[in-house]
């Protein structure tokens, strides 16, 4: 039926968007749709707006066909009035009609690799998935680093590594995910970084330097013996003092160098040194000047010879660990295990780095994983409570015998009184003194204001009868409270760090209100003695005072300052002796040293002598009771140790 109407059909455009030709003739239209490649029949015929209807048969025609017989059919214009193109006969070669196509698919942008591979392999003809893990041909390297084609992933960023994109494939292999323990991957990459070897987590094997792996036996950084690490720590110490200690210049004195710095310039003349002795006269005055100026110096009239110059030295492996925390810092599972304290009975430790007697401890505050001792050896040392028990780092900045020292809120920082009329402000981590002060007279007891606000704010009881008030930012004298008779030994803040208790050599007890030098309250009675030392009680009510009769007297922290007549803790010798009164955390106890050695346990409630233990040779002037482990307790003496009992 297509070759006998084809000559009568006419052309005729229309406005549709897929359609490139209509051509009907009678009640039939053949609509050509190039993009698709067919033809359709329709009998109803087109609109003018478009086709409307489903064409009522699809010709199978090739493309190029219709195409063909379209153009042919164009080009004959005489046909057009009524002749007949020629019948096709089956054995005549069909018409083809060829025109321009026309796609109108959008471009879509592929989002794989474009690897393509050589050959007709169907396997090796199109892109590969670049997350799997085998392929069935042998790529080239071309084609698995060809360009990623298509937007990247909003997580890859800017980068134009492939594997932020999720991509596996990596010049060294094929990455794959794994599950490893924290410890064990330190332990591998912490050996590999220090011997140049490490086991291969895929096998039984070692990958690496094979000989650092036979010299040190396959061992890692952390199973090494503690023969083996002394012997290393030791091998390390030898280089460095080795290297110190060499002078090229010493060992080739005739270099150019050692010419060049060592010449004498012509017009030099040497130096004469005469040497003669004394006359009897000459060293009879030597030796009477020497005996006048040592009695001025004892007598404290006289300045230092020399300034003492401070210095600090660390005793620990590092000042900070492998993620740069401090040596000071706290651990961080510190916490206390019971809120009832037991009294100690046996000692665990014994600290014996001072070489002549200590006169005050103190643990660090709210951790107490460090402990601060002071001495009469001019010294004070800092020591590990928690884990090795070894000394962290030496303070010296003192000329003559500490007398007290006391720690911040945090710790960061502590005060420390001399003998030689210095108060010495340390930064504990660095072992610097950040500021000294000093007014001529011996201070015998420094403290700082509780109040976190007011940390800059120093006092200090001196040997001249006064308390004084420093601003350590400005290092001014603010205040002077000059009422005791006596030398002050003692400064303890009380109602909330409004107010503050001093005790002298006068034996009287004076309360002061922080910041104005009058005395609001003062007492003194005649049968009181000396009370060189004071404690507060854990629940601020309560003060207890050494007092030198050999008793421990306990007064009232309200607004009347009462001495408490049926509170009073006795048996113990500390006549002459200024020994420390301290508490238990939870307030159940009081403890205190005395002149014998020993250190005494009382119940807060009954007063009655719950223990006593027989702990120094010497004076037990000093106790602490650790903040946290509440059946551990500090005590140093005379005798030149520092003793941890449980």
């Amino acid at each position: 039926m297509f070759s006998r109407r084809v000559r009568e059909w006419r052309w005729k455009w229309i406005r549709l968007p897929d359609i490139s030709y209509e051509n009907s003739y009678g009640d039939h239209s053949i609509v050509m749709i190039p993009s698709l490649g067919w033809a359709c029949s329709c009998r109803t015929g087109l609109p003018k707006g478009g086709f409307d209807g489903p064409p009522c048969s699809v010709l199978g025609l090739p493309k190029t066909r219709d195409m063909d017989l379209l153009k042919r059919y164009d080009e004959s214009d005489d046909e057009i009035g009524g002749e007949e193109m020629a019948t096709s006969s089956p054995d005549s070669s069909p018409l083809r009609l060829s025109l321009p196509s026309k796609t109108s698919a959008p471009p879509v942008d592929e989002t794989a690799l474009a690897l393509a591979a050589a050959g007709s392999n169907r396997s090796t003809s199109g892109p590969l998935d670049p997350t799997q893990h085998s392929v069935s041909f042998n790529p080239t390297y071309d084609q698995l680093w060809a360009p990623v084609q298509g937007p990247a992933p909003p997580s890859a960023g800017h980068t134009s590594s492939a594997i932020p994109q999720g991509l596996r494939n990596h010049k060294l292999g094929f990455v794959e995910d794994a599950s490893i323990q924290p410890f064990l991957f330190d332990e591998q990459y912490n050996t590999f970084h220090r011997f140049g070897y490490a086991t291969d987590p895929s096998g039984l094997q070692y990958i690496g330097d094979q000989t650092a792996l036979a010299t040190n036996s396959a061992l890692s950084v952390y199973n090494l013996p503690p023969h083996e690490q002394k012997r290393r720590r030791l091998e390390i110490k030898s280089k460095e003092t080795e290297e110190s200690t060499f002078d090229p210049e010493a060992d080739n004195p005739a270099t150019d160098e050692w010419l060049l710095k060592n010449r004498k310039s012509p017009w030099a003349g040497k130096k004469e040194v005469i040497q003669g002795e004394l006359t009897e006269e000459q060293k009879k005055y030597a030796e009477e000047h020497a005996v006048k100026k040592a009695e001025k110096e004892g007598r404290g009239e006289g300045k230092e010879k020399a300034e003492v110059v401070v210095k600090s030295t660390f005793h620990g492996k590092e000042e900070r660990d492998y993620q740069g925390r401090s040596w000071i810092e706290p651990p961080k599972d510190a916490k206390a295990s019971n809120d009832r304290c037991y009294i100690p009975k046996r000692c665990v430790h014994t600290w014996s780095g001072h070489t002549k007697g200590v006169s005050a401890i103190r643990f660090f505050p709210k951790h107490g994983h460090l402990l601060l001792s002071a001495s009469m050896d001019t010294k004070i040392k800092i020591w590990d409570v928690f884990n090795s028990r070894k000394c962290m780092r030496t303070y010296m900045g003192h000329s003559k015998a500490v007398r007290d020292i006391s720690f911040s809120n945090d710790g960061t920082k502590f005060l420390s009184a001399g003998y030689d009329k210095n108060i010495q402000y340390w930064d504990t981590e660095t072992g610097k003194v950040i500021s000294t002060f000093s007014t001529g007279k011996v201070p015998f007891v420094v403290k700082l204001n509780p109040d976190d606000d007011k940390q800059n704010i120093l006092l200090a009881g001196m040997s001249d009868k006064k308390i004084v008030q420093w601003d350590m930012n400005s290092g001014q004298i603010t205040q002077e409270y000059d009422q005791h008779l006596g030398a002050v030994n003692t400064i303890t803040f009380v109602d909330n760090n409004r107010r503050f208790v001093t005790s002298s050599d006068d034996k009287s007890l004076r309360i002061w209100e922080f910041g104005i030098p009058v005395v609001i309250k003062y007492i003194s009675e005649p049968h009181m003695h000396s009370m060189p030392a004071i404690s507060l009680h854990p629940n601020s009510n309560w003060l207890a005072a050494q007092s030198l009769d050999n008793q421990i007297l306990i007064y009232s922290t309200k607004e009347r300052f009462q001495l408490n007549k049926k509170k009073r803790f006795t048996g113990h010798i500390v006549a002459g002796y200024a020994c420390q009164v301290n508490f238990s955390p939870d307030g159940r106890y009081i403890m205190s040293g005395d002149g014998e050695g020993k250190m005494w346990f009382w119940d807060w409630k009954s007063g009655k002598v719950n223990r006593t233990l027989r702990c120094h040779d010497g004076v037990c002037i000093g106790c602490e009771w650790h903040p946290l482990e509440q059946s551990k307790v500090a005590t140093c003496s005379w005798d030149g140790t520092i003793k941890y009992w449980d």
